[in-house]
């Protein structure tokens, strides 16, 4: 099954992480390998900085990729801002 989650990546500063919003198969670890890369979010920042590809992340919602709760309300979120 394909999902739509956050890779944690490289921190800031101590327990201040960025994220990579990606597709990867549900059985692959949370940082291992991904299909593609689709947007990133990085809380550090004041606001919160966030890029979604939302083609991408319609296509592969419609090739029955599950995004997660938290990459779910990101997207409502840039839908809302809209």
């Amino acid at each position: 099954m394909l999902r739509i989650r956050m890779r944690k990546i490289s921190h800031t500063a101590k327990k201040r992480y960025n994220f990579r919003i990606v597709v990867t198969d549900s059985s692959f670890p949370r940082d291992g390998r991904y299909i593609e890369q689709i947007g990133y979010y990085d809380p550090a920042k004041e606001p919160a900085s966030f890029k979604l590809d939302k083609e991408r992340y319609c296509y592969w919602v419609s090739k029955g990729a599950q995004a997660t709760v938290t990459v779910r309300r990101l997207y409502a979120k840039l839908n809302k801002k809209q």
